[in-house]
């Protein structure tokens, strides 16, 4: 009895789409091929979406999932498993789409509330699965409904909160539902609607001022603002203006509120009761006639020299009758001056300042605009100096220049001059500076500075500053005589020079071997020095360089030359005697053991005449050598 699955195969009937509602099934097949015709039992096994949904045991190559009532829920992907004795084959999987969604059903927590409250509303799919989007909308006649988007992951209910507002009277309240299937959004259909009845806690308020019509200045209004609540509890009634609030009281029917008039009373009031979460509003526009215009300040003079004399006079036009008080204005308070239309004094620069009138008619009290008054001291003699200190520059360095006036009141335009030439004119307190970046070596034009504000006496001048114009050290050289060579103990001169700089240049002189040894340094109001080496010595080879500086404090130094010291011409004598001494001395002695020598040569011969008898006998292979 041997089997094997060919395939297994998933459908849906009657299609892969089928309306809510309506029956469908879920058909399994298995494709087996069999070596003789055998019964075979089948497990069979439907998922949907991962989890198991429908499970049967048959001898049949066919099993059926039948789903009576489908619903969205039913909605997913169907796969098929088989199992026969030990051999499993599954389907492919199948996505079923159950269109269409079960309607809402729509409660309220409330049928009746008040403004200011909320109704509470849920919405339930009570046959769909999450996760599920709800729609709640507000409908009001003859307006555009309020809709609100709640997004359940994980409910297939919502609950939101719609708030009751001022002429709210009969809501209707709906919802739908919306889920997302295949890339696409399916909505349902709308849901019952709910009615809900809106009462009111109090009414409008009523907003009255007295009197009601031609209101002056001086005069005195009372504003009252009133309501009818149905419940005390919580209410409080605020009157307000240009969003500043005047006045507010709680728990009470009315609000009274009194007050002076004035030009700055006119304007849109607002009475506003509120109670919870409910609040109504009742609007009055009130206008106010003017008494009396605002008080004119006139001064004399608005910029004077200290010690003369300051007139200040107050006026209202078209009015005389009131009282007047001249004040300086101070940021910590005023500063009562007078009580009257005018005012003289002698001013010094203490003075200086704001100063207004005030006038009072009827308890109304009004204020001019202010008058700027400035009084000015004279400037000194400004000074003007190099703010690094010395009154000189380096050649190609800009310079700072600082013109100050230790006296005198401000603003104070200070310009600057180079030679008879306008360089910059600068507004400050005290001082003002000026960069001259246009340095010339030959540059002998003079520096000055003025000084002057609003004083009549006018300008002040300063001394002329002349600035020493300093040239940086360029092209040092180094020389020595003799040159390269020196004899021993003989007198070597060092020169020391510099192609351009500004004196005094201070030079010095070093010696290098394994480091470098200062040998001699000395200012010259020159551009060279030389030094004279008296007696010159074998440990003085080496290399030597010089280095020249001046004020613009630029070390510049020169190529190196190379003495080496070497014996001096007499010493070599000496050295030369003294060898041929020597020589003479060897060559004697050498003479002398030679001549020495040739003597006992001569007493040998005649032994050997006298010995002619014997014969010298010769060794054999000794050369020339004989025995004896």
């Amino acid at each position: 009895q041997v089997f094997t699955f060919n395939t297994v195969e998933i459908k849906v009937q009657p299609s892969v789409k089928v309306k809510n509602g309506a029956p469908m099934s879920i058909v399994c097949r298995a494709d087996i091929s069999k070596s003789t015709n055998f019964q075979l039992k089948h497990n069979f096994t439907i998922f949907k979406d991962g989890k198991l949904v429908f499970m049967t045991v048959t001898d049949k190559e066919e099993a059926r999932y039948e789903i009576s009532v489908a619903r969205s829920s039913d909605t997913g992907e169907y796969e098929c498993t088989v199992e026969a004795r030990g051999k499993t084959k599954s389907s492919n999987s199948l996505h079923v789409w159950v269109k269409g969604m079960t309607k809402p059903i729509l409660t309220a927590e409330k049928e009746e509330v008040l403004e200011g409250e909320v109704v509470k509303l849920r919405c339930e799919l009570p046959e769909e699965v999450p996760p599920l989007h709800f729609f709640f909308r507000k409908i009001k006649t003859n307006s555009t409904p309020k809709e609100k988007r709640v997004f359940e992951p994980y409910r297939n209910f919502s609950e939101v909160e719609f708030s009751v507002e001022e002429a709210d009277n009969i809501l209707q309240f709906d919802c739908f539902g919306r889920r997302f299937v295949q890339l696409e959004f399916e909505d349902s259909e709308h849901s019952n609607t709910t009615l809900v009845t809106v009462r009111e806690p109090f009414i409008k308020p009523t907003l009255n001022v007295r009197p009601s019509s031609n209101i002056t200045e001086g005069d005195r209004i009372q504003f009252e603002c009133s309501t009818v609540v149905a419940r005390m509890r919580d209410i409080e009634i605020l009157l307000q203006k240009n969003k500043t609030i005047l006045k507010s009281v709680q728990d009470e029917k009315v609000l009274k509120y009194s007050t002076v008039a004035t030009l700055e009373d006119s304007g849109e009031y607002l009475c506003k009761v509120e109670q919870g979460r409910a609040s109504k509003t009742t609007k009055l526009n009130v206008v106010v006639s003017e008494l009396f215009p605002k008080p004119i300040l006139a001064a004399s003079m608005s910029n004077l020299d200290e010690n003369k004399e300051l007139t200040l006079s107050c006026s209202i036009s078209g009015f005389r009758k009131a009282n007047f008080s001249i004040l300086r204005k101070k940021s910590n308070g005023d500063i009562w001056l007078k009580n009257s239309r005018n005012l003289t004094m002698r001013v010094n620069v203490n003075d200086t300042g704001s100063y207004i009138c005030k006038a009072e008619v009827k308890g109304i009290v009004k204020e001019s605009k202010p008058v700027r008054i400035n009084v000015y001291a004279p400037v000194s003699k400004p000074t003007l100096s190099v703010i690094s200190g010395l009154p000189e520059v380096v050649l190609g360095k800009p310079l700072w220049l600082i013109c100050r006036s230790a006296m005198g009141t401000p603003p104070i335009i200070f310009t600057f001059y180079k030679g008879n030439e306008v360089k910059k004119r600068v507004t400050n307190d005290t001082y003002a500076m000026f960069l001259d970046e246009n340095i010339r070596q030959n540059d002998k034009r003079g520096y000055k500075c003025d000084a002057r504000n609003n004083h009549s006496s006018g300008m002040k001048t300063s001394n002329i500053l002349n600035i020493t114009v300093i040239v940086p050290i360029r092209d040092a050289s180094l020389g020595s005589i003799p040159y390269g060579e020196v004899e021993d103990g003989s007198e070597t001169a060092f020169l020391c020079s510099v192609k351009e700089g500004s004196w005094p240049i201070h030079f010095k002189l070093f010696r290098k071997t394994d480091r470098e040894v200062l040998l001699f340094e000395q200012i010259e109001n020159a551009d060279r020095v030389m030094w004279h080496k008296k007696a010159m010595k074998k440990q003085d080879t080496g290399t030597y360089f010089c280095m020249a500086s001046n004020r613009a404090n630029v070390d510049v130094k020169s190529h190196p030359i190379t003495i080496n010291v070497i014996l001096a011409t007499w010493k070599k004598g000496v050295i030369a005697a003294f060898a041929l001494i020597l020589i003479v001395g060897a060559v004697t002695l050498a003479l002398w053991w030679f001549l020495r020598k040739k003597k006992k040569g001569n007493e040998c011969s005649a032994l050997a005449t006298n010995l002619t008898s014997e014969k010298l006998t010769r060794e054999p292979n000794d050369g020339d050598y004989y025995s004896g």
